[in-house]
């Protein structure tokens, strides 16, 4: 992290960046998930005064908006200085001034855990699997580590075709859940055959009708295309619907994953 005193000497443009990424390390720090190097060291001054200093030198932007400086002004004094959102609307704040959102990733580093943990630490639910067939999207990808992890699956398949999950832009989006569960990249042929396998997809059982097994895989499908016609074969046990009302009626499939996901969770929950 830079001195604040240094940030002086650094032309506009470089010290909003400087700044945006230091408020992202004082936001992982402050979490207790700091990346290795970016921890906070300056020893001479407690790091809340420090994150005071700088919130300070940004309200001197003449580019930040009132409204916004309206904000870190009131955080800055509140009676509980609540360090980890400051220094979040902070960033934020930043980031739209110099035209690069959250979304994009480029100063945002997700907080991966600090021990890269195994499957048999995990809590999970024995046999319970997804198979993400041809997501193309890195950010859908790794959104679905995300929820798979979150919600108990055993282990992730993926198709030849999927996207790679070690891209950038998936590791990011899946919070370190990609390196806690790994993956097995296969053909639908090599899912395990002593399983039932589903599918999610349009035109099949309602959801609250759907008798989710024990065990077993679904199969979500392309966000193009759906699930294909060899993995509607594939599916020995049927397909899964989740009804819709809205004009569209389309979901994002890594949304329709962690809609699926809760209520098999909750089925299983209630056996």
């Amino acid at each position: 992290m830079i001195n604040p005193d240094k940030l002086f000497q650094l032309g506009a443009g470089q010290k909003r960046r400087k700044l945006a990424l230091t408020f992202g390390e004082l936001e992982r720090d402050i979490a207790g998930i700091a990346e290795k190097g970016t921890d906070y060291n300056f020893t001479s001054l407690p790091r809340s005064e420090y994150t005071k200093k700088i919130v300070r030198i940004l309200l001197e932007d003449p580019k930040l908006p009132e409204e916004k400086a309206a904000v870190l002004t009131e955080l800055l004094n509140a009676p509980v200085f609540d360090e980890r959102r400051i220094c979040n609307y902070a960033r934020n704040a930043l980031l739209e001034i110099i035209g690069t959102f959250p979304a994009e990733w480029d100063l945002v580093i997700a907080p991966h855990a600090q021990e890269k943990l195994s499957v048999e630490k995990r809590n999970f639910f024995p046999g319970v699997s997804v198979y993400a067939e041809d997501i193309r999207s890195p950010f859908n990808i790794g959104s679905i580590f995300r929820t798979a992890e979150a919600m108990g699956c055993e282990k992730v398949f993926i198709s030849p075709g999927c996207v790679d999950p070690m891209q950038s832009k998936a590791v990011r989006s899946g919070m370190g859940c990609i390196e806690t569960m790994g993956f097995t990249r296969c053909s639908l042929d090599e899912l395990p055959s002593d399983k039932p396998v589903f599918v999610l997809e349009t035109g099949g059982t309602p959801i609250n009708e759907f008798v989710f097994p024990k065990e077993g895989t679904v199969i979500i499908g392309s966000e193009e295309l759906g699930v294909s016609p060899e993995a509607l074969r594939r599916a020995d046990y049927g397909t899964v619907s989740i009804p819709m009302t809205g004009l569209k009626a389309s979901l994002n499939v890594g949304v329709a994953f962690g809609i699926l996901m809760q209520k098999w969770v909750e089925s299983l929950e209630n056996r």
